[in-house]
């Protein structure tokens, strides 16, 4: 495999210049964002530095270092090949090209590394005001030496020399830009999620910077892959208008779905179209009354649970409305809205009617079945065709939660769903269509992957995780939640990773094929 394998990050891009150049520490404006983006990168990364360099500056490096598990290059100012030859033997000699990302260098070792075989990145005018020659650039600089205006530009760079690079077959190579809040972007990376290079099957991964112009990196794209949920900024439960239209989002969350909107030929992983009824507990449970053309009578059946929206607490009828849903107590009570904003998650078991007065759950609010499942909840991923599970502990019977409210008087459990009742928190055991458990007797996975690629087909969704318990006594399986790119981090790397890439690639393929052929 060709493409950038090896960056060497030299001190004179990574501190900020100014009149006390040789104490101060500051790191230059998009340093801390290019080490976290290579960190999980699979690109070799090192920093490197003068002997000349302060003392201060030098311990920072080191401890940069340290930190993001880089190597680090201290360089003799009398050395012609300015390090190559030290970062050549420990990084190896493997398939690929090494890049040195400078401010300012002198013509002899530009010209050493060019013939070494290096990329050579310059940041800012320091390619005009450097003295490289002219002519030399300009006969060079096409194949070798590049220059950016700012650090963040330097993964498009990374994205768009690794992009030349075919695959077996000579398959293209495709980039998918990717955008979602920090935290969530780390917990992927960190798996090895989002390489800058390419993957098995040919996919790099572009992080979106909404500093720079997003028209210009959109354009680099093959695929956008987003988790908009994550910059929802407000939902309006309006029952007369479209849940597409309730939805706010962050401003530059709503400049992204303008410019897709702009361009019907963007493949987007996935339509925002279709995450929306994700975001609608209500509508999540109308379409699983659909299950019900899966089943085969004198066979276990998959089901969602009984529901019933409900819009104020204080409804006169609202113990018949119940008892017409086939809901009765204990009931779980869940805000419409199911995620993206704040309380999104604050539910309640409730055991008595009287006890829906004064309940302290958002409305509008879906009530539903409580199913009694013996503490064992089983998550199932769904990789664009590939299905994985994992078991979990999950809240107990009836009878065990009517114990622990009697101690408070039948009042109502309140709890947040994403931090859930007091249970036990380990896995039991975890599979896949691949591998799959002999001994568990509980689940019938058969059905489930029925229900899985039932629910893709009618969702449109190529990654996305439901939640399934099973009914003591009549064995019903019912899937209580459903939800858009889940981190399936139950399920081991090693596994869910290609899954996960494979699963993009053949999206974008899809849709690479209903687009109409250019002409030639």
């Amino acid at each position: 495999m060709g493409g950038v394998r090896g960056i060497l990050l030299n001190s004179s891009i990574l501190f900020a210049t100014d009149d006390n150049e040789n104490e101060d520490t500051t790191l230059r404006s998009g340093a801390d964002y290019l080490l976290q983006k290579l960190r999980y990168s699979k690109i070799l990364t090192g920093l490197s530095y003068g002997q000349g360099l302060s003392a201060p500056k030098a311990n920072l490096l080191q401890e940069l270092a340290r930190i993001y598990s880089y190597d680090c290059f201290i360089l003799s100012s009398s050395s012609e090949d300015y390090g190559m030859s030290e970062a050549a033997r420990l990084w190896g000699k493997d398939e690929g090209s090494f890049m040195h990302v400078i401010s300012s260098c002198h013509v002899d070792l530009i010209h050493n590394m060019v013939i070494s075989g290096w990329l050579i990145v310059m940041l800012g005018s320091h390619l005009q005001n450097s003295t490289i020659d002219a002519k030399y650039v300009a006969s060079r600089g096409t194949s070798s030496i590049f220059s950016i205006d700012n650090l963040k530009e330097l993964p498009i760079t990374i994205c768009n020399l690794n992009k030349k690079v075919k695959q077996a077959g000579g398959k293209e190579t495709m980039t998918v830009g990717y955008v979602m809040k920090r935290s969530r972007e780390e917990d992927f990376a960190k798996r090895g999620a989002f390489p800058l290079r390419p993957t098995e099957n040919g996919l790099i991964f572009l992080p979106l910077n909404y500093e720079l112009p997003i028209s210009y990196q959109l354009q680099q794209v093959d695929a956008i892959l987003h988790k908009a949920t994550d910059e929802i900024v407000a939902v309006e439960m309006v029952s007369s208008a479209e849940f597409a239209n309730q939805i706010t989002f962050t401003r530059n969350m709503e400049q992204l779905k303008r410019y897709i909107e702009c361009q019907p030929d963007c493949c987007v992983i996935d339509p925002f179209s279709n995450i929306y009824p994700v975001l609608d507990r209500l509508k999540i449970q109308q379409i699983l009354l659909g299950l019900e053309n899966l089943n085969i009578k004198g066979h276990c059946k998959i089901r969602g649970p009984n529901f019933l929206k409900v819009d104020s607490f204080y409804e006169l009828d609202l113990e018949q409305s119940l008892v017409e849903a086939k809901l009765a107590l204990p009931n779980i009570v869940k805000p419409q809205v199911a995620c993206g904003v704040a309380d999104a998650h604050s539910m309640a078991i409730v055991f008595k009617v009287d006890d829906y007065k004064d309940l302290d759950v958002p409305l509008p609010a879906v009530v539903q079945e409580y199913v009694d499942h013996s503490s064992l909840l089983y998550k199932f991923y769904a990789l664009g065709g590939k299905i994985f599970y994992a078991v979990k502990k999950s809240t107990p019977n009836a009878d065990t939660l009517m114990k622990l409210s009697e101690e408070k008087g039948l009042k109502p459990l309140l709890f947040d769903s994403l931090k859930s009742l007091p249970i036990a928190k380990e896995n039991l055991q975890s599979g896949c269509q691949e591998h799959l458990n002999s001994n568990d007797q509980h689940i019938d996975l058969g059905l489930v992957t029925d229900a899985a690629d039932w629910l893709r087909r009618m969702l449109g969704l190529t990654i996305f995780g439901f939640d399934v318990v099973i009914q003591e006594g009549t064995g019903d399986h019912v899937i209580v939640d459903v939800n858009y790119l889940p981190s399936f981090k139950e399920v081991p790397d090693d596994t869910a990773i290609p899954a996960f890439w494979e699963a993009l690639k053949e999206k974008i393929d899809s849709e690479k094929s209903k687009q109409p052929r250019k002409a030639s």
